[in-house]
Order: C-alpha cells, then structure tokens, then sequence
C-alpha cells in the first residue's frame, strides 16, 4: 500500500514548479547550421545583466547555451569572415563586426548590415521576439521557442537573401545585404524625421523584397504587426543557416500565421513540463530520469520529494 503524498508537499511542488521558471529566467540555445564557421556576438540590453559570453567561436555544427536572468532583453546576431590572432585574441569580421577588435563584443552592438534575433523575457509574464533585417541580412536564421504557452510560433529568416540582394545593397561579393537606409540614408527608407511615426514611414521597395523572402521577419521599423511574436514561459532556440526540415516548418507556421497554439510534446503541459515523472513520484516510482530537456531545473526537487515520499 502506497503511503498518501502530504498535500503540503504537494502544494510546494506545484509552487516551485509554476514560480521556478520566472525566477531563472530563459535559457538560449545557439546552434550553427552552416556549412562554415560562425562567430556569435550577443548584447544585452541597458539594464540587463551581460549573459555568460558577448562574442565566441561557434564551429559549423556546434551548439552552446546561455542561462538569462528574469527580465532580461537583448540580441543575437552571427558574424562572418572573421579572423582572430591566437596569441593576442586581436581581429575582426567581414560581417557583422562589433567593432571591439576581439572575440567579445563587450557592449558593442553589430555593424550593419546583420540578421538580429531580438528578445525581451518577462518573469510571470509574455515574452517577446523577433527576426530583424531593419539592420540589412548577412546569413539565414530562425528562433523557435521551445516549451512555452501561448502562440509561440517559430520566427525567422530561412531565405539565402544574399542571393537575391539587389546590386546597389550588396555588400562585397555577396557577403551580406544592406539595408534600404544603410545604403541611401533616406529619411524614408530610416523612418527618421518626417518619416518617423508609423502614419508616414511605409514599406519601400525594398524592404519589401526583405517581406516577400521573409514574410514574419521585420523588414522596416514599423512592420510589428506582422513581425513580433509572444510567448510565456518558454526556452528559445537560435540556428543559423536552419535545415531544409527547418525551414519547411518555418513556412508552414507562417501559413499558420493567424493561429494561435501551444507548444506541448507527448506527457508535456504548457510551457514544457513533462508531467509523467512527478505522476511517477506519486506511484512510488523514484525514478527522474523521464525529466524531459525543458523540465531539468526541476530535477533536484524531484530527487528530494521522492526520498521524503518514500520515508513517510
């Protein structure tokens, strides 16, 4: 006979789980696709705490994450061409260089033209993200949120726009594309002195060109309506150059554009807890190993509530 589960325990489990999330912030998953080598910059905004790294290596293939603090907002983006002196650290990038001469940014935002993923994570509360090419484009890249409630719809630009890049925006032999504003500086095309309100900056030919090829990312200043994505509660993966399985499910959540859903796997709840290892906790199973990916921070209660469970 299984002994009965203290309903206080059980009220400070479902606490923990439903604060914990919120007070470790989200984690950031980088993932490099490409066919070459990616040196990922990232600035936090003023306000928010610089995460673990500002600026690193990241080799075709490979992946690293990032713990954020509550609250925190800031961008992603990925530099090319870069090369750094292995003795003295000392170097630069062909795109999107952050202008600091070393591996970390340290503060610096990326020179434009750049593919940005932008973040503002809210505790308790709706986080929002997006895909920017206000800045211009120099490699594909999508966020797909992971775990959350909510929309929570994957975002991004899966396109080569580089390979569409009109002559007059190119940059090099193609090694990015700038922007309408970066090229002319127009106050039309920057949404800047009578152009800057949303009733007077419009979408130029330009931009889009960007919208057709990327139709969720943003592609002029005030493109929020259909740019700006929403989620609570949820860990974010970052890939450059996404796989062709990738970006077929990034059109196909484009499609779905106007629905909104919840990102659940098999046994998970809204905003990626998997269910089944506290269900086991209740059985008398003091197994944790069925934690799904999303639901580690859990996993040292789970170790702690079986062996109270079991001494009852």
């Amino acid at each position: 006979m299984n002994p009965v589960f203290p309903s206080s325990w059980l009220s400070l489990v479902l606490i923990f789980l439903t604060t914990s999330k919120g007070v470790s912030g989200a984690t950031f998953t980088v993932t490099n696709k490409c066919g070459y080598t990616v040196w990922p910059g990232i600035l936090s905004n003023a306000g928010s705490s610089p995460l673990e790294s500002t600026g690193f290596e990241l080799p075709s293939g490979g992946s690293r994450s990032f713990q954020a603090p509550p609250n925190w907002s800031g961008r992603f983006w990925g530099r090319t061409g870069c090369t750094f002196d292995p003795s003295t650290g000392q170097g630069s990038c062909s795109t999107g260089d952050c202008s600091t001469n070393q591996l970390e940014c340290k503060g610096q935002n990326a020179n434009p033209p750049a593919t940005l993923a932008e973040f503002t994570v809210q505790s308790g509360g709706q986080d929002f993200y997006d895909v920017s090419l206000v800045d211009g484009y120099n490699l594909p890249m999508i966020v797909e949120p992971n775990g959350g409630s909510g929309s929570c719809m994957m975002t991004g630009c899966a396109a080569d726009l580089n390979q569409q890049c009109p002559a007059e925006l190119k940059v090099g032999s193609g090694d990015a594309c700038k922007s309408a504003c970066e090229a002319f500086g127009n106050p039309e095309y920057c949404c800047s002195g009578a152009y800057a309100s949303p009733d007077t900056c419009k979408p130029s030919t330009y931009s889009e060109m960007f919208k057709a090829a990327c139709p969720k990312s943003y592609s002029y200043a005030y493109d929020d309506a259909t740019s700006t994505f929403t989620c609570s509660g949820a860990d974010y993966f970052i890939t450059f150059c996404p796989s062709v399985a990738s970006q077929k499910s990034a059109r196909d959540s484009s499609a779905n554009a106007g629905t909104s859903s919840t990102n659940t796997s098999s046994g998970a709840e809204p905003g990626g807890f998997d269910s089944s290892w506290f269900s086991n906790i209740l059985t008398g199973d003091s197994s944790c190993n069925n934690v799904s990916s999303s639901a580690r921070l859990f996993a040292l209660i789970c170790s702690t509530m079986v062996v109270l469970f079991l001494r009852l």
